[in-house]
């Protein structure tokens, strides 16, 4: 089901002379101010985000979901999809599964992903939901239940993800629970907490030497009066707690209005518990938006913090990108891909900013220049850049374009039985 590489070829072929003008002149002007456009194009084409397995299917909201046509019916059609966003983009290497929504024979898996050219990304477990053949509900929590029965389960299902995952090749776990309270007086907070403790405390026990534990937090939702693992801070107490391998997930939809999510980015860093991201957009709270729709500013303002956190730190500094969005109103395939487009564009403006001008400034404290070289490098359509890496890798021009040309959508619904929009549900 993956797209024809000759309808690529051919579609790029259409676009290549615009393509090679618009490069050869930004390039031209890159040159001026001290840039090597060739050295940006590399580190473009290294670039990678994960993409997470439910990413390809439609989401929801709390009242409804509206199903597109060719949804995957399972794992391997999620596989499947992400293999056309990686032969388009060339910017999304990795696949992220969520156990158990993906609990399928591992080995198998492996083999479609290597045949699709994917790998693996952080395995995502669940106990925020309870499933057919669950013992214990985790209504009133999981890794911090008031039961010792029902942690110990939450407890056994993450261990699992990390036995799954080391057959297919991951390197990490993500941890995001649900875990809180709806009104005032329900939980004693301080206990509560220390039960999640307790409970991580023995999935990090459980971790291969080579792997990682990102904890993720969550300002609110499913839990409306508190959260186990609210903000940022609460989530580098724990990682402080269990240990090196533990470090911070950033979800930019996981903060209150207006938070400083650079700054986040920035103390996290500094006291190297920053493990990763998790890529998406909001307005109103934790919408999961496309990457870079709404604020691109401020998207390209993490990611000056992540360029300037490499210079400092080097190969030591090896953070996890991944998209993780609700596409109720969209093709998943076509968000997906704008959005890869969208973070590494953010990455690579991120690597235009001229540092030494930068310190500068900042030294003199002159703020209205050192403002305006961040504007100057994000200002720069780094399109031609970006056009480039992907066709030097196989990938299309335009992967838009590419897509609906080729009919992959209408080809999977033929395929794919239709599925039903009743019921509502944010997955």
């Amino acid at each position: 089901m993956r797209i024809d590489p000759e309808l690529v070829a051919q579609h790029n072929q259409q676009l290549q002379t615009n393509a090679d003008t618009d490069y050869h002149a930004l390039g031209e002007q890159l040159q001026r101010n001290g840039v090597d456009i060739e050295e940006l194009t590399q580190r473009a084409e290294q670039f990678g985000v994960a993409i997470p397995s439910w990413g390809v299917g439609t989401g929801g909201t709390r009242f409804a979901r509206f199903p597109g046509a060719g949804e995957p019916r399972h794992v391997f059609d999620k596989l499947d999809d992400c293999g056309v966003i990686q032969q388009l983009t060339q910017a999304t290497p990795t696949v992220s599964l969520h156990i158990p929504w993906d609990d399928e024979d591992p080995n198998t898996l492996r083999e479609q992903a290597n045949s699709l050219g994917l790998g693996f990304d952080a395995m995502n477990s669940n106990t925020f939901q309870d499933q057919a053949d669950q013992v214990r509900s985790y209504k009133f929590g999981s890794l911090s239940h008031t039961s010792d029965a029902t942690r110990e389960q939450a407890i056994e299902h993450n261990i699992r993800c990390i036995e799954i995952g080391k057959t297919l090749g991951s390197k990490a776990l993500t941890v995001w629970v649900g875990d809180g309270s709806n009104f005032p007086g329900q939980v004693d907070m301080g206990k509560q907490f220390d039960r999640y403790l307790s409970a991580m405390q023995q999935v990090y026990a459980a971790l291969p030497n080579d792997w990682r534990l990102f904890t993720e937090h969550k300002m609110y939702e499913p839990a409306f009066y508190s959260t186990v693992v609210q903000d940022w801070g609460s989530s580098y107490l724990i990682a402080k707690e269990l240990g090196d391998k533990a470090s911070c997930l950033v979800d930019l939809g996981h903060h209150a209005p207006n938070v400083n999510i650079e700054m986040i980015v920035s103390r996290l860093a500094r006291f190297g518990k920053l493990g990763g991201f998790h890529f998406n957009d909001s307005k109103y709270g934790d919408d999961d938006l496309d990457s870079g729709s709404i604020d691109p500013f401020r998207l390209f303002l993490v990611f000056n913090e992540l360029v300037e956190i490499e210079l400092t730190q080097g190969q030591n500094f090896k953070p996890a990108y991944m998209l993780d969005q609700s596409h109720n109103v969209t093709d998943p395939i076509e968000s997906l891909m704008t959005s890869a487009i969208e973070v590494q564009r953010a990455f690579i403006q991120a690597c235009l900013v001229d540092r030494q001008a930068l310190a500068e400034f900042q030294s003199d404290n002159d703020a209205l220049m050192a403002s305006l070289t961040l504007k100057q490098a994000f200002r720069t359509n780094v399109d031609p850049i970006l056009q480039l890496a992907r066709q030097r890798r196989g990938g299309a021009i335009d992967p838009i374009a590419a897509y609906r040309k080729s009919g992959y959508r209408k080809r999977v619904a033929a395929q794919r039985p239709a599925v039903s929009g009743a019921g509502g549900g944010i997955v």
